[in-house]
């Protein structure tokens, strides 16, 4: 991408970032998953963006999605359809938002246990996805390969006990919200494709607390884990720079 592109970027992963947060400021016992779409929709529009999300119709969905947001709660961890459910004391809640703005795509996912309960284990997973989103954009920048990022990130999930799906991961974004290249949540270091300055990246680990194995749900977009367990997810859009990599998806 141009300068002129990445600072559109910048703009595009501020306005994710902004509702990503506002929405989990907001979230509490009892809020349903279709306001916190609505939410989404009323600030995307606001903003003067597009979702990303609406009309999205990919081989694994079934037909358009339909939603601004994706809400995976509890044993779901990705691709969430908004539905009509009030959020319980103890749900680990993932919001996962890609809007387009000016032209250019951002893409960010955050996970986050909602009211006092604390289920056993999901600090510590959620945190996990987190250290390796961070080992992922420290190993970024020109001249290192994808699977640099992906042995990065797998180092940090493996080390913390936790199996990984390859089958959905981290990607390019630029024009559109999915692009290549594939960017795995595990790999081997100095393969695949050699990253330049100006390409933009969503890293995405995600885990599931004892299986790597997914079930999609009768909505025909969530994924769920296959045994019911915990799941978390973290996500950043990345900018690759002349000397390293640049976060695009931060609240300003």
């Amino acid at each position: 991408m141009t300068s002129s592109e990445i600072a559109r970027a910048r703009d595009t992963g501020a306005l994710v970032a902004e509702i990503l947060q506002t929405a989990k400021a907001r979230t509490t016992v009892g809020t349903n998953l279709l306001e916190i779409d609505e939410w989404a929709r009323t600030m995307i529009v606001d903003a003067g963006a597009e979702s990303c999300y609406v009309d999205y119709e990919p081989s694994f969905g079934r037909g358009p999605f339909g939603h601004y947001i994706c809400t995976s709660v509890n044993d779901a961890v990705l691709h969430g359809l908004p539905h009509d459910y009030a959020i319980a004391d103890g749900d680990l809640v993932t919001l996962d938002l890609a809007v387009s703005l000016a032209g250019v795509v951002a893409d960010s996912a955050i996970s986050f246990v909602v009211g006092e309960a604390e289920p056993d284990g999901a600090a510590a997973m959620i945190e996990a996805t987190e250290r390796a989103l961070a080992a992922g954009i420290a190993a970024a920048g020109p001249g290192a390969r994808i699977g640099d990022l992906s042995a990065a990130i797998g180092s940090v999930l493996t080390e913390a006990g936790y199996a990984i799906n390859t089958e959905f991961g981290g990607h390019g974004v630029g024009s559109t919200m999915h692009q290549d290249p594939h960017v795995a949540n595990s790999g081997r270091p100095g393969r695949g494709y050699k990253l330049r300055p100006g390409l933009l990246l969503a890293l995405e680990p995600w885990v599931m607390a004892d299986t790597d194995e997914l079930v999609t749900d009768d909505d025909g977009w969530t994924l769920r884990s296959v045994t019911g367990c915990l799941t978390a997810h973290s996500e950043h859009t990345i900018a690759i720079t002349d000397d390293g990599a640049e976060i695009m998806t931060l609240p300003r």
